[in-house]
């Protein structure tokens, strides 16, 4: 239950609600002005200043988040970390993709962006920061404060929240995280709001319609090199800069004979390693590394737990072992597809219902 959100007297908190002119934040405002709640609203701005060159909703987000914090009695103001956003977050994408790892942008934006810069621009004269994730909290009998997962397994982001200060889950709520997406679109239409049938936005989280090899091409370039078959060593083609390739991809890659699936990057040697046939073993593991992994809450005993390594509805069933040099070794139950260093591996209790925390795959 979410019990932080749902039990929790809020009429004497003063609340900061993130809202991004999507459905799911309007439904934030909506559900605290129906407890006579006056948030007040903020509309973050991360987009890029290059309108032309970079197709940005950010006009339309901001009509649509304006309409809703007016139709809700509630004041709207702009904070811009646009700044923070470019030196924080893309530097961490970029750092990442250039060693040839596989970064998560909108983690870090979570951590750095929404619960970071805007809490040290605004957010620490509230309370409580709302915001439109899918996602629950729950206090246990210590007072200790968690993150728990939302029934909807396919909206469900706490996979995105898992880096997150524990300070800054102490300050936040999750109004939507109770309800399952089709919920939320049905008091969005009932309610008349103006993005009812908004799409939800995919990708980077300001990017809008650009694609992700774009936004990395705009600012590491091209760096040519070769595709090797694993198995044979046979050159099959050229890539155009490893950083546009993640282990595991099997789209896109614009080899004749496939499937072809990403199997290795040589950094060093600008190598594409790529194995032919359909779901090759040597794509999966069960056995991998974790590194400087973050708890939520607290540092708790983990030993059988679930995971999962990207946003998906699956968890996987896994035993954890503490290496010697602090490093957490993963043994998954089944053979996981696509495990690249540079992802974050989440870890919930075996029950997939509280989030432990996360930490960066390794070799």
């Amino acid at each position: 239950m979410n019990e932080t959100y749902l039990n929790t007297d809020l009429s004497q908190k003063r609340i900061a609600v993130l809202l991004s002119g999507g459905v799911d934040s309007s439904v934030v405002v909506y559900e605290l002005a129906r407890r006579g709640l006056h948030p007040d609203c903020f509309y973050i701005k991360i987009g890029p200043e290059e309108k032309e060159e970079w197709d940005c909703t950010s006009e339309e987000d901001l009509e649509m988040a304006t309409s809703v914090a007016r139709r809700y009695g509630c004041r709207l103001e702009v904070v811009d970390c646009h700044r923070e956003y470019w030196d924080q977050v893309t530097r961490y994408t970029m750092d990442k993709v250039r060693a040839g790892l596989t970064p998560n942008p909108d983690v870090m934006c979570n951590r750095l962006i929404k619960f970071g810069a805007f809490h040290e621009k605004r957010g620490h004269e509230y309370d409580l920061i709302a915001t439109g994730h899918y996602a629950q909290t729950e206090v246990d009998s210590e007072g200790r404060k968690w993150l728990v997962t939302s029934p909807d397994p396919v909206k469900d982001q706490t996979d995105f929240l898992a880096q997150i200060e524990s300070w800054q889950l102490q300050k936040a709520i999750f109004p939507i995280g109770h309800y399952e997406k089709n919920e939320v679109r049905a008091v969005a239409e009932r309610e008349h709001l103006i993005n009812a049938k908004r799409k939800d936005s995919q990708g980077i989280c300001f990017l809008g319609q650009i694609n992700y090899n774009e936004y990395i091409r705009r600012y590491l370039g091209e760096c040519p090199g070769d595709v090797i078959e694993m198995e044979t060593g046979k050159r099959i083609g050229e890539h155009r800069g490893l950083w546009f390739h993640t282990i595991g991809q099997r789209k896109g890659l614009g080899f004749g004979g496939g499937p072809w699936f990403v199997i290795k990057k040589d950094v060093e040697r600008n190598i594409l390693y790529v194995s032919h046939g359909y779901d090759p073993q040597t794509a999966y593991k069960k056995d991998f590394p974790v590194h400087d992994f973050h708890f939520l809450t607290c540092e708790v005993p983990m030993h059988r737990v679930t995971f999962k390594i990207r946003h998906t509805p699956d968890y996987h069933p896994a035993t954890i072992e503490r290496l010697d040099d602090g490093r957490l070794m993963i043994h998954s139950d089944d053979a996981i597809h696509g495990v690249a260093p540079g992802q974050f591996c989440v870890v919930y209790d075996e029950h997939h219902h509280r989030c432990y925390g996360s930490g960066e795959i390794t070799v």
